[in-house]
């Protein structure tokens, strides 16, 4: 399980995030709903290591701290990040960039089988295997990303925006295909613009504001709640 407390990060003078406190379960979707700035994808980005938290966080992962790993050894402890904008080798072949997923250590021994498991969540990989991967649709690069991610043999995944520029046909497949993961004992911690969507496969949600948590709870009953659906659906409750 991930478990966080007290998580601040600042950039100069600028609080991006003030003492988020969350948890993750395995096989468990989190949902992170929030405007624009809210500190979204700072979260994640403090998670994986690539930006230092503010003293006094905690962040643990199966009961190891991890808040002071660098980016590396955060993969290597379990925690996997699928940036925005996906962050793929777009010179390579789809195998090549889910080849170089199964780099950490703690992913050798399973490779193969796991390669099996990605291509049975995103099918349309199977025939793509060969193909340069700066040659493929948004929706086909985000499914590699997502693959490569998981090629890490991850315990938690974070998700950042993994539906932007996608076409409705491709975000449902994505979507479906991330409602899977969580059967393989998998945790999401989904950052999606997509609201309604994100809420729709996910267990449970939190509400970021202003870099605080100022509201949480089963995902339906966010879905259900009037001001959430104003403020974060688009949907005037009236």
């Amino acid at each position: 399980m991930l478990e966080v407390a007290r998580l601040s990060v600042s950039y100069g003078q600028h609080r991006a995030l003030d003492g988020v406190a969350l948890h993750v379960r395995r096989g468990e979707v989190l949902a992170v709903l929030g405007a624009n700035g809210a500190g979204k994808s700072t979260l994640l980005k403090a998670l994986a290591g690539l930006v230092r938290p503010a003293p006094g966080a905690r962040i643990r992962l199966g009961g190891a701290d991890i808040a002071a790993m660098e980016p590396h050894r955060v993969v290597e402890a379990g925690l996997t990040l699928v940036p925005e904008g996906r962050g793929l080798f777009g010179e390579l072949t789809v195998r090549e960039n889910l080849a170089l997923g199964a780099h950490p250590r703690r992913a050798r021994a399973g490779e193969a089988a796991r390669l099996d498991q990605v291509l049975s969540l995103f099918p349309r990989l199977t025939e793509r295997m060969g193909q340069v991967v700066r040659t493929m649709s948004g929706g086909e690069q985000q499914m590699v990303a997502v693959g490569r991610a998981l090629m890490s043999a991850p315990e938690i995944l974070l998700l950042d925006e993994p539906s932007l520029g996608l076409s409705p046909l491709m975000c449902g497949e994505l979507f479906r295909a991330l409602g899977r993961i969580r059967s393989t004992g998998v945790g999401v911690l989904l950052v999606e613009q997509n609201a309604k969507r994100s809420l729709g496969i996910a267990d449970r949600g939190i509400l970021l504001e202003n870099g605080r948590v100022v509201g949480e709870g089963e995902a339906g009953a966010l879905a259900a709640d009037p001001a959430v659906r104003r403020a974060y659906l688009g949907i005037d409750a009236a």
